[in-house]
C-alpha cells in the first residue's frame, strides 16, 4: 500500500501539471489546422508529436487531480462534473492523436479537434471555479458593493445602522477566507461562508470562541508571522489589514452575533474610529504609503512573539517586506515593557498606531528614538506639546495624526524641520482659528487636514449624511 503522505504530495503536483496539456493539446490543435493548409502541411509530423505529448500530460494530470479530490475537501458536485471532464478530455486528445498518427478519419479529424478544444475550455473553466469560486469569470462584469479583489467595504452611510456581521465582517471574510473554506473548497473541513457550520469549525475544532478572540484560532492564526506554516491566510494569498483583523477581534469579544446591528455591540474607544473609518471612501495609495527600498533584517521573531502577547497587532507592511507595523488597537494601555520591545524593532518598524491608547507625553521619548518610522498615529490621545517636542528626531515621518489631542499650534511648529512630512491631521486638536494660516505658512508642502468634510453621496445611499460643524 502506498503511504498516504506520498499519495498527498502527487496530489499536489495537479495544479502544475494541469496547465501543461492545456498548452500542448492548444498548439497541436493550432498545428494541425495550419497543415491542412498545403504550405503548412509540414507541420502535420510537428502537430503529431505534441498532440502526443498533450495526452500524456492530460492522462497525468487526470491522475493527480483525482488523487487530489479525495485528499482535499471540495465541493463534491462540482469536482466530479471537473473529474469527468478531466478523463473525457485526456481520452479524446489519444483518440485525436491516433488520427493524426495514421491520417485516419479524414473530416471527422476536425470534429474531434473541435470537441477537443470546447471540451478543454469546459474543463479549465469547472478547475477555475473550483479554485476561485463558481461565480469567479463573471464577477468582475458584476456591480457589487464591496471590492472583490481588495476585500474594501463600501463607504457605509451611517456605521451605527450597519449589521455588523453583513455589512462588515462578511467581506472580509469573503475576500480572505472564502477561497479556501468557502462552498467548492473547505480545507480542515472547515467552512466560513455559513454562519452554523462558521461556528462548528473544522476537523480540529472549533475556531471561534465566542465572547473571546484572544482564544480563538482564527485570530491566533491571523497573528502568527507570515512566514509560519499555520499563518491564515497562507502567505501567497491576500492578507488582511490591521483595521480589518481590529474588526474581526471586536466581532467576536461582542460574542460573534450574525444580526446584530453595529449600535447594539459594545463598542470600546479603540474600535470606535476604526468603525468611524467605514463611513468614508477608502483612501487611495500614495506616498503615505512609502515602504523604503533599503534592505532590512528581519525581526527578531520572540521580540514579536512578546508583543503580540500583549495584545499588539504587528504585521509586515507588505508581503516579502521585513518592514513592521504595530498596532495598539487590541492593547490601549501603554507600560514601559512594551515601549522597550518596540525600542528593539528600531530598525523594522516604520508604522506606529498609538490612537485611543493611554499614552502620555513621557512615553514619547521612546516614540522619539524609533527613527525609522514613516507613520505616526497619536489621535484620541492626551499628548500636548511637550510630548510632540520629542518627535523632532523623526525625520524619515511622511504621516502624523493628532486628531483629538490637546496640541497646540506651537505644539505643531516644532516639528516645521521634518522636510519629508506630507499629511498632518490636526481636526479637534487645540488650534485656534487665526492659526490654520500660520500652520500653513510652517508647512507649505504639508497637506493639513482640519476636518469637516462630507461622505460622498452614492446612488444607492438611502440616508442623507452632512459635514458636521466645527
Amino acid at each position: 500500500m502506498v503511504p498516504a503522505s506520498i499519495t498527498e504530495f502527487v496530489a499536489h503536483l495537479h495544479p502544475s501539471l494541469v496547465h501543461l496539456p492545456i498548452g500542448f493539446l492548444l498548439a497541436g490543435l493550432l498545428l494541425q489546422w495550419l497543415s491542412h493548409k498545403e504550405k503548412f502541411q509540414a507541420f502535420q509530423k510537428a502537430a503529431v508529436i505534441i498532440l502526443l505529448w498533450g495526452a500524456i500530460t492530460a492522462t497525468l494530470s487526470a491522475i493527480t487531480g483525482y488523487l487530489l479530490s479525495i485528499s482535499d475537501d471540495y465541493d463534491k458536485t462540482l469536482v466530479g462534473w471537473h473529474q469527468w471532464m478531466g478523463i473525457s478530455t485526456a481520452v479524446v486528445a489519444w483518440i485525436l492523436y491516433v488520427g493524426e498518427k495514421k491520417s485516419r478519419w479524414g473530416v471527422g479529424r476536425k470534429v474531434i479537434a473541435f470537441v477537443l478544444l470546447l471540451m478543454i475550455i469546459i474543463t479549465g473553466h469547472l478547475g477555475g471555479s473550483l479554485t476561485h469560486g463558481s461565480d469567479y469569470l463573471t464577477r468582475p462584469l458584476r456591480s457589487s458593493g464591496k471590492d472583490s479583489a481588495s476585500g474594501m467595504i463600501k463607504p457605509l452611510p451611517d456605521v451605527q445602522e450597519a449589521i455588523a456581521y453583513n455589512d462588515i465582517i462578511q467581506p472580509i471574510l469573503q475576500t480572505k477566507c472564502y477561497s479556501c473554506h468557502g462552498p467548492n473548497k473547505q480545507k480542515g473541513k472547515l467552512r466560513m461562508d455559513d454562519p452554523q457550520a462558521l461556528m462548528k469549525g473544522g476537523k480540529d475544532g472549533k475556531v471561534i470562541e465566542n465572547g473571546n478572540a484572544d482564544q480563538s484560532k482564527m485570530i491566533k492564526r491571523l497573528l502568527l508571522p507570515v512566514d509560519n506554516e499555520d499563518h491564515m491566510p497562507p502567505k501567497e494569498k491576500p492578507q488582511p489589514t490591521e483595521s480589518q483583523v481590529a474588526l474581526l477581534h471586536w466581532w467576536i469579544n461582542t460574542g460573534a452575533d450574525f444580526s446584530k446591528k453595529v449600535k447594539e455591540l459594545d463598542q470600546p474607544a479603540k474600535i470606535k474610529p476604526v468603525l468611524l473609518a467605514l463611513q468614508k471612501a477608502p483612501e487611495v495609495k500614495s506616498q503615505l504609503s512609502f515602504i523604503p527600498t533599503e534592505v532590512v533584517d528581519k525581526a527578531d521573531e520572540k521580540i514579536i512573539d512578546q508583543l503580540k502577547q500583549k495584545g499588539i497587532v504587528v504585521l509586515p507592511v507588505a508581503q516579502n517586506s521585513n518592514y513592521l507595523s504595530a498596532n495598539f488597537v487590541t492593547h490601549p494601555l501603554i507600560d514601559s515593557s512594551g515601549l522597550r520591545l518596540l525600542s528593539s524593532l528600531k530598525r523594522q518598524l516604520i508604522w506606529l498606531k498609538l490612537g485611543s491608547t493611554s499614552i502620555v507625553d513621557s512615553a514619547l521619548n521612546t516614540i522619539g528614538q524609533l527613527t525609522g518610522l514613516t507613520r505616526l498615529n497619536l489621535e484620541h490621545t492626551s499628548v500636548t506639546d511637550s510630548g510632540i517636542a520629542k518627535l523632532k528626531s523623526l525625520s524619515n515621518l511622511r504621516y502624523l495624526n493628532l486628531v483629538d489631542t490637546k496640541v497646540t499650534a506651537k505644539g505643531v511648529l516644532q516639528l516645521k524641520e521634518l522636510k519629508e512630512l506630507h499629511s498632518l491631521f490636526l481636526y479637534q486638536a487645540k488650534i485656534n482659528e487665526g492659526d490654520w494660516a500660520i500652520l500653513k505658512n510652517a508647512f507649505p508642502k504639508t497637506q493639513i487636514d482640519s476636518g469637516g468634510y462630507s461622505v460622498e453621496s452614492l446612488a444607492t445611499d438611502t440616508v442623507e449624511v452632512k459635514a458636521k460643524k466645527k
